[in-house]
């Protein structure tokens, strides 16, 4: 058992290349493994900053109630795969007494006079709502994900792109061996080796 396991390294057949092979694709799956601790790592860093974001912006985030002064209309929405925000003027006061008329976000068939809930802050300015629990969680898992797809490709270019070394000098290594076995293996002269030449 000892003398069949001692010599595996010494593998004649296995060559400089195959060794080279064997550590690229170990050290690729080892930058697999470190993707995903660094991808958790900053999903989990993301997830608790932005809940504690989440949760200062909640303490100055109030809900009142509005009015619309004028007929609804169409805005381009923030994100370009979104549908067109419906929007109409409006009127409340927060706090106290104080007024303020802004365009607002309204649902769809509001009409002049409805009351709409509206976000405002601490000085009754028109503000957005605050992040959700699912908001974060969306953030925290695009910026892990995106940290462990950086990694991963990242890690893979450089190993595809080695590999391709490795693999064009083997092929020169293995043409240059031919070139030296071929002729002894099948007999056929090689250029410039007469007849009588060992």
């Amino acid at each position: 058992m000892y003398h069949r396991t001692r010599h595996v390294a010494d593998n004649p057949v296995r060559r400089d290349a195959d060794r080279t092979r064997t550590r690229l694709h170990a050290a690729f799956a080892s930058a697999c493994v470190l993707a995903a601790v660094c991808g958790v790592m900053v999903g989990r860093a993301v997830w608790h900053d932005g809940s504690r974001a989440a949760e200062t912006t909640a303490g100055h985030r109030h809900t009142v109630t509005a009015t619309t002064t004028a007929g609804t209309a169409y805005i381009a929405a923030p994100r370009p795969a979104s549908p067109p925000l419906t929007v109409a003027p409006a009127t409340w006061h927060y706090p106290g007494d104080r007024a303020h008329t802004r365009i607002v976000p309204v649902p769809a068939g509001t009409r002049t006079g409805d009351t709409v809930q509206v976000w405002v802050d601490d000085r009754g300015d028109s503000a957005t709502a605050p992040p959700t629990t699912a908001d974060v969680a969306v953030e925290a898992v695009g910026y892990g994900t995106g940290v462990l797809s950086g990694i991963v490709l990242a890690a893979g270019a450089l190993v595809f792109i080695r590999l391709k070394i490795v693999d064009a000098r083997s092929a020169q290594a293995w043409e240059r061996e031919w070139a030296e076995i071929e002729p002894l293996w099948s007999g056929r002269l090689r250029p410039g080796q007469g007849a009588g030449d060992g």
